[in-house]
């Protein structure tokens, strides 16, 4: 089978190894490939990106592993054309699996443009989408809390107080004000700076 892609890589990503198999063209007919082993710090990955392009590199695939994928994509994308596969539609034979093993297959994969990239959005988008999910996760979060100091302070003084369900709105700093000023814990804790 000719090969669609001449310089190619791939890449067997974990947490703190990152397995790059190069295919570049060798002598005669056949592709001379080399493996190394980087790790997956920012300058390793550097360092990874510098020895694709001595290489000539022009196309790299890798598989998408879990969140580690994105550190290495984001600093090889102006470099390369990359390609992020799904690990089911790339799966090697079946046997003894290993990191060389996985890098080299994908390579070959990619060298005869035998892997279908997943989608990924632009620098842009991908960066909306973190701010978004990051701040989903605040808004559960304070929600969260906001219920905790709801039935802590429901256990002690529920049959007396009826507006706590409403002191997470606009008019909760005046009802705050209103319970300190009555609250047993502001008689029992004379260092406590009083609202006023």
């Amino acid at each position: 089978m000719d090969a669609m892609y001449p310089r190619v890589a791939g890449l067997d990503i974990h947490k703190k190894l990152i397995v790059a198999c190069r295919i570049i063209p060798g002598a005669g007919a056949q592709a001379q490939r080399e493996v190394r082993s980087f790790g997956a710090t920012t300058a390793a990955i550097e360092d990874l990106g510098d020895w694709l392009a001595e290489g000539d590199v022009t196309h790299v695939a890798m598989e998408a592993t879990s969140v580690y994928w994105k550190p290495i994509f984001n600093l090889l994308e102006d470099r390369f054309a990359l390609v992020l596969a799904n690990a089911q539609h790339i799966k090697g034979v079946p046997g003894r699996k290993t990191d060389v093993k996985d890098s080299e297959w994908i390579a070959d994969l990619l060298r005869h443009g035998l892997i279908k990239g997943s989608f990924v959005p632009d620098r842009a988008q991908r960066e909306l989408r973190e701010l978004s999910r990051y701040r989903t996760s605040l808004v559960r979060e304070r929600a969260s809390v906001a219920n905790r100091i709801q039935k802590t302070l429901e256990g002690p003084i529920s049959n007396s107080v009826t507006w706590l369900p409403m002191c997470w709105g606009s008019p909760a700093g005046r009802y705050w004000k209103i319970w300190w000023r009555v609250s047993p814990i502001r008689r029992s804790s004379p260092g406590m700076l009083a609202v006023r």
